[in-house]
C-alpha cells in the first residue's frame, strides 16, 4: 500500500526468535568500498582518532576533531567501514560552510532546524536552502575529550546558541560514547539469542544537555532537543524499516520536508511497516511522530549481508517534540521522534550534499529549568552474515525476517 491514511488492526507479535545454529562466521561479501583500517588511516592523517575496540572484533573509531562524531564502525577491523565519511570535504579543510559535512554515523545536533523557533536560520531570513546554516556550536572546533577508557570515551562542551526568536541558549552538552556487548545487545533487543554465524558491532551514544543560563526554557521563546543523526552509505538494495502503531489517530508520516516523496520510494504495510528507499539519488526526508513511533528503526541490503538496527530511550509517555519543518508551522512541537533521510541533488542541476542516507533519533522538547538536564540516548547495532542467521535479530527489532525488509509485491 502506498502512503496514506490507514485503519488496522496491530500486527501480530513475532513469535520468539529460534536459536542461531552456525556453527562458523560466513565469509563476509567482497568489501566494494574503504575498509574501517582504510578509513581510520584517512581520519588519523586529519585529526585526532579515538579507537575503541570489542573483544569479538568490533571497532567504532571517534573523533574529537569533528565535534565527538562517531565516523564509522566496522564488525572487524579489515572489515567494510559502515559508516559515511565525506572525504573530499575532510581533504579541503573547510569549516564555516553552510552545512560542515564530515559525515559519521553519530552526531549531536540540536533541534528545531526550522519553524518559528528554529537555530539553522538567522531571525527574519527566508526558510529556504539558500539561507540554511549550520550553527557553528554544533559544527566548528575540536571537541576536548575528557575521560577515555578501552570501551568509552567522555566529551563535555558549553555552548550558545540563538533561534529564530531571537532567544539565546546556553548550555552544556555532555556526550559518552560506549561499546555495547552482547548483554547489552540482547537487553536491547529484548531477546535471548546467540551471535554465532554473525559479525556484529554495536555502540550508544549517550547525550545530556544542561540549561546553564539564568533563564527557564519555555515553549513561549522556544525548546531545544538533542538530536542524533547517523549517516551511512547508500546503496540500490537499502531500505530503511520503520516499524509504526496501527491503532494511533493521525497521519503515519511525514513526507513533505523537501517535496512529496514519490511513491515508488515510500512505500506503508497497512500491517505496520514503512520503506524509505536508502539509495542516495533523490533527495527526501521523512517522519514518524511520537504516537506512531516504536522503540526502533533500521536497514537492510541484501548485497551486503548488512542489518542496522537503531533504538533510543523512547519515553513511556507521549510528548512534545520540536517541528523541524523549515517556514510556517501550525504548531511547533508536532514533531518528529524519528526520521530518515536520503541525499539528492539539492535542487536540479545542482549537486547533491555528499551522498548518503541517516536514520535520526530525537529527545522531547527540553523544558529545562536553570541547572536542569535531560538525556538521550541513541544506539546502532551492526550486523553482517545470511538472512537464515540475521532473521532472530531482525524479526526481534523490527519485526520481519531480512527477506521481508522491501516494500510488499504490488
Amino acid at each position: 500500500m502506498l502512503v496514506g491514511a490507514i485503519a488496522c488492526s496491530p500486527a501480530a507479535p513475532p513469535a520468539d526468535p529460534p536459536p542461531m545454529t552456525s556453527s562458523d562466521v560466513p565469509e563476509p561479501p567482497p568489501v566494494t568500498g574503504p575498509t574501517f583500517a582504510d578509513d581510520l588511516a584517512f581520519l588519523e592523517a586529519h585529526g585526532e582518532v579515538i579507537l575503541l575496540e570489542a573483544p569479538h572484533g568490533g571497532r567504532v573509531a571517534v573523533s574529537p576533531t569533528y565535534q565527538g562524531r562517531v565516523m564509522t564502525s566496522a564488525v572487524t577491523a579489515d572489515g567494510a567501514s559502515l559508516g559515511y565519511l565525506n572525504r573530499p570535504f575532510i581533504e579541503k579543510g573547510e569549516t564555516g560552510t553552510a552545512f560542515d559535512n564530515y559525515g559519521g554515523e553519530d552526531r549531536f545536533w540540536l533541534g528545531p532546524e526550522g519553524g518559528p523557533y528554529a537555530l539553522y536560520f538567522a531571525a527574519g531570513a527566508e526558510q529556504d536552502f539558500a539561507h540554511w546554516q549550520t550553527p557553528a556550536a554544533l559544527q566548528e572546533g575540536a571537541w576536548v575529550a575528557t575521560e577515555v577508557t578501552p570501551r568509552e570515551v567522555t566529551f563535555v562542551r558549553p555552548m550558545k546558541l540563538k533561534n529564530y526568536a531571537g532567544t539565546e541558549l546556553s548550555l552544556e552538552v555532555r556526550r559518552t560514547i560506549r561499546l555495547l556487548d552482547g548483554a547489552d545487545v540482547k537487553a536491547m533487543l529484548k531477546a535471548e539469542m546467540s551471535f554465532e554465524g554473525l559479525g556484529w558491532v554495536a555502540f550508544e551514544t549517550e547525550n545530556t544537555i544542561t540549561n546553564t543560563g539564568e533563564a527557564a526554557w519555555t515553549p513561549a521563546t522556544g525548546l531545544p532537543s538533542v538530536w542524533i543523526l547517523a549517516m551511512y552509505n547508500p546503496s540500490p538494495d537499502t531500505w530503511v524499516v520503520v516499524p509504526f502503531g496501527t491503532e494511533a489517530e493521525g497521519p503515519i508520516v511525514k513526507d513533505d520536508y523537501f517535496g512529496k516523496v514519490p511513491q515508488d520510494r515510500l512505500v506503508l504495510d497497512e500491517a505496520g511497516w514503512l520503506f524509505f528507499a536508502a539509495d542516495g539519488e533523490h533527495r527526501s526526508k521523512i517522519g514518524l511522530p511520537p504516537s506512531r513511533a516504536g522503540a526502533f528503526a533500521g536497514s537492510y541490503s541484501p548485497s551486503a549481508r548488512l542489518l542496522t538496527v537503531v533504538s533510543y530511550n523512547r519515553p513511556d509517555v507521549v510528548d512534545r517534540y520540536v517541528n523541524s519543518m523549515w517556514g510556517k508551522q501550525d504548531d511547533p512541537y508536532a514533531g518528529d521522534v524519528i526520521n530518515a533521510y536520503n541525499d539528492g541533488p539539492v535542487a536540479p542541476g545542482q549537486p547533491a550534499l555528499g551522498g548518503f542516507y541517516e536514520i535520526e533519533t530525537s529527545s522531547p522538547a527540553a523544558a529545562l529549568a536553570p541547572g536542569a538536564s535531560l538525556t538521550h540516548r541513541h544506539r546502532t547495532l551492526h550486523v553482517v552474515g545470511d538472512p537464515d542467521d540475521l532473521a532472530p535479530v531482525s524479526t526481534s527489532a523490527l519485526g520481519r525476517t531480512p527477506a521481508q525488509l522491501h516494500p510488499p509485491a504490488g
